[in-house]
């Protein structure tokens, strides 16, 4: 079996939400510079509902099993509720993931926060858990300061 438990090769050998939404409310792209690993979650949003959610992901198991959880958990949630969930619930949700694939979660939790960050922007919506938020801050620390209205 190794370091992963049934509930992780679940999802990584039969992963849910696998794919492209056609005409998708919002989409998410996360990259970790640390592994090369690369996240794109599509939404569909009505009502503040996300009613549907796919990723494509190009990753190790670890990546492709919380994506698989983290879409099914995020469907039928508002943006804010969905806001909410941090890796840590998609850790949680797959039964624990090694010391070393935490951070595989965390791309999750990005995708999904910058897919529902340019859904808020788009639409003009306020959302909390969106504070401080800037889908760039990883890759490029040198001009935060700068507003690009």
């Amino acid at each position: 079996m190794g370091m992963y438990n049934e509930k992780v090769m679940e999802h990584f050998t039969n992963p849910k939400n696998t794919g492209v939404i056609e005409n998708a409310d919002a989409v998410g792209t996360y990259g970790s510079p640390v592994c090369g690993d690369m996240m794109e979650i599509s939404l569909k949003v009505e009502n503040n509902v996300i009613t549907d959610a796919k990723f494509r992901t190009f990753g190790c198991g670890s990546a492709i099993a919380s994506s698989s959880v983290a879409t099914e958990m995020i469907k039928g949630r508002t943006l804010e509720d969905a806001l909410k969930l941090t890796n840590q619930n998609f850790v949680d949700e797959l039964g624990g993931l090694p010391g070393a694939k935490i951070h595989c979660s965390v791309l999750a939790e990005q995708a999904i926060k910058t897919a529902i960050y340019m859904y808020a922007k788009e639409h003009g919506l306020e959302l909390p858990g969106l504070e401080g938020f800037d889908p760039d801050s990883e890759f490029d620390h040198e001009d935060g300061e700068e507003d690009e209205s």
